[in-house]
């Protein structure tokens, strides 16, 4: 998996890096066959915005949060992250479970 983590307005210090690092283990953890996660980190006033992108094949999933803590907002990213990634999994399965050429064979 590519991790590109960038900062808009911000900089991207180690500490915050390995946040973020940490908590999107977790979506690997669910689903293998994640390419690419690109993450872009702003500070809008006086609110933090995180993005982020996954590239899984098939698939390109993004999500946004916005919090008043940089933490709390990358924990509410990973959490919306996990939800997607375990939704398009499960769709991935559902399409797989049966072959037409299996259904017919089984009304026989």
């Amino acid at each position: 998996m590519n991790l590109n983590i960038s900062g808009h307005h911000l900089e991207v210090t180690p500490a915050i890096r390995e946040y973020v690092t940490t908590k999107l283990d977790r979506i690997i953890r669910h689903f293998d066959s994640v390419i690419d996660v690109g993450v872009i980190l702003s500070v809008q006033k006086l609110q933090h915005h995180i993005e982020a992108t996954v590239h899984v094949r098939g698939r390109d999933i993004h999500v946004e949060a916005t919090d008043e803590d940089m933490y709390a907002a990358i924990d509410l990213l990973a959490d919306k992250l996990d939800r997607q990634v375990i939704k398009h999994k499960e769709k991935l399965m559902d399409h797989r479970g049966e072959s037409i050429k299996y259904q017919s064979a089984a009304t026989e």
